[in-house]
């Protein structure tokens, strides 16, 4: 069972709430009706034409141990039996001796970042015409470009007065508000307000009943944990819990209570994560008279409005960019948190675009196009959603990226779902046909090898996705620190630094041969059988869920290009 599609954030997998619901096996049956964008979408056909070398299928073990190393993403399965990027053998067999050649700037479009990470501040992206003070009010704008202060990026959802958006409701709210004042009359989007209707009223029963669900927990939760610290005499933990022997039913019913949680991985924290997860759905997410788009400040109906927003480019809740951007750029050899997969020299800049709820067209348009003339060589693109209203505008950004050679890394979504029937939007393929041609759809794997190879929220096809990368449990930067995070939000930029490494150390390659390498060149494992993300025992090949059967690899990648086989 999953959430419906626009009724969770995808930008991390497996929201807390619902794997609480799960443990409890009190998730509703069936899924919610598809969400297809409310403009036309190709049903057949792929934006990739690129086809992998017929190279042998290397089977995956499977792992047996209880969790990876913190940098298993970067490992080589012969050398180090995780089914990585080879990153490191890359740079000790290949890369040994050279230097990049150029310095690489890679756009990240997301939700903020923490501009004083001690692991990503040296390598944030610097405006050379703007400094910080530009951006009081009535200041000069440096480089001309009708955004005072954008110092390290900008921030499309954001105010003049310095407010910032957290929280946003979801694109199927948006269009439900919009149905319900037949604002929709006469348009071309009428037709879908049933279907808008229908979501909508799912996703709301859907949320309500998983906060009561949540909210019941958490208190009997909270009840277990005040009997167990009066008879432990000391810190709660799993193997004192176990350890634990009363007569008194009470203390008994709150250890099985506090055991059955903890065997499926969900602790006292977690709980209170989901219960907050799941009571933002329902307060904004879902709010049919939430809109803080005043706070903003523009004419949300206005598509050709480029300069408004701010230069805070952390925003409230900076956790997935940081994650992202580490993942990317996190400084190299110092010793301490992670290296990043991208060469000393890459520059990450943060496009704020990316709310606690659905991304709106227009501001993910304007990021876009922000990257682009600024000088973003890579854009990531590690969000979704199920619907697409102002696409064309959308589509228009990406064919001015396109134009000018840049390359496009889009997560494919967390839904375990095939794409082709079910898109999370931005999609390569445009309204009025045609598809962009410098754009890699990235699915996530796991560290688990063998049957669990591709990973279970991970979104697929045979033809739409290009390959797979590293994207379950990956250690990376968040602010004050470190955390593991899964999804193909984490997925998106181990290909983003993949992709980084080559244009730095080949500095002739163009976003088009940059795309047919690292497809090419992905790790096959098209023969290994796995259980299809979103399914519960379905086994099918890995090489049908994209077009590569493979994991991306840098040394392979690397290889290829020095030996001019691209």
């Amino acid at each position: 069972m999953s959430m419906p599609r626009s009724a969770v954030p995808r930008r991390l997998a497996a929201p807390l709430a619902l794997a609480v619901a799960l443990a409890f096996g009190a998730c509703t049956s069936g899924r919610a009706a598809p969400a297809p964008a409310p403009t036309p979408t190709p049903t057949t056909g792929a934006p990739n034409t690129t086809t992998p070398p017929a190279t042998a299928s290397t089977p995956v073990p499977a792992v047996t141990a209880d969790e990876p190393p913190q940098d298993w993403h970067l490992l080589d399965l012969a050398a180090d039996g995780y089914a990585g990027i080879s990153l490191r053998k890359a740079e000790r067999e290949l890369l040994a001796g050279r230097q990049p050649q150029r310095a690489v700037l890679v756009a990240v479009i997301d939700g903020g970042v923490d501009t004083s990470h001690a692991d990503l501040r040296a390598n944030l992206w610097t405006n050379p015409r703007e400094t910080a003070t530009n951006g009081s009010s009535g200041a000069a704008d440096g480089d001309g470009d009708g955004l005072a202060g954008d110092v390290h990026g900008w921030n499309f959802i954001g105010g003049r007065d310095g407010r910032d958006v957290d929280h946003d409701t979801y694109e199927v709210t948006r269009l439900q508000v919009r149905c319900q004042a037949r604002a929709m009359g006469g348009d071309s989007l009428t037709s879908v307000c049933p279907r808008v209707a229908t979501e909508y009223e799912e996703a709301r029963e859907n949320a309500l009943r998983e906060q009561q669900q949540v909210v019941s927990i958490a208190n009997a939760l909270d009840a277990a944990m005040v009997e167990l610290r009066a008879a432990i005499h000391d810190s709660v933990t799993t193997a004192r819990v176990r350890a634990l022997s009363s007569s008194n039913a009470r203390v008994q019913q709150a250890r099985s209570l506090y055991l059955q949680l903890a065997a499926g991985g969900i602790t006292p924290q977690a709980i209170a994560e989901a219960r907050k997860d799941v009571e933002s759905r329902v307060k904004y997410g879902l709010n049919l008279n939430y809109d803080p788009r005043p706070i903003v400040g523009d004419d949300p109906a206005n598509l050709g409005q480029r300069t408004y927003g701010n230069s805070d480019v952390m925003g409230p809740d900076a956790m997935h960019g940081t994650h992202v951007s580490g993942i990317i750029a996190g400084v190299r050899g110092n010793g301490v948190g992670l290296d990043g997969i991208a060469p000393v020299g890459t520059r990450v800049m943060m496009v704020r675009a990316v709310p606690d709820g659905d991304e709106r067209d227009k501001d993910i348009a304007n990021a876009i196009r922000y990257a682009v003339d600024h000088g973003a060589q890579i854009i990531n693109m590690s969000f979704g959603k199920g619907w697409s209203p102002q696409k064309s505008a959308v589509d228009d950004a990406v064919k001015y990226a396109d134009s000018k050679g840049v390359l496009l890394v889009h997560a494919a979504g967390n839904d375990g779902e095939d794409i082709a029937t079910k898109p999370s939007f931005p999609t390569p393929f445009y309204v009025t046909g045609g598809h962009a041609q410098n754009w890699i759809e990235v699915g996530a794997s796991s560290w688990k090898g063998g049957e669990k190879l591709a990973a279970e929220f991970s979104n697929w096809n045979g033809e739409r996705v290009d390959l797979f990368a590293p994207g379950q449990d990956i250690y990376s930067t968040v602010p004050g620190g470190y955390e593991r995070l899964s999804g193909t939000s984490m997925a998106s930029p181990v290909v983003a630094g993949a992709a980084a490494l080559l244009m730095s150390y080949f500095p002739e390659l163009t976003a088009a041969d940059v795309k047919r390498v690292l497809v090419a060149s992905a790790a096959r494992h098209a023969t290994q059988r796995v259980v299809r993300p979103g399914s519960e025992d379905t086994r099918v090949p890995f090489g049908s869920l994209s077009t590569s059967g493979g994991i991306v690899n840098v040394y392979e990648a690397v290889k290829m290009v020095l030996e001019k086989k691209m």
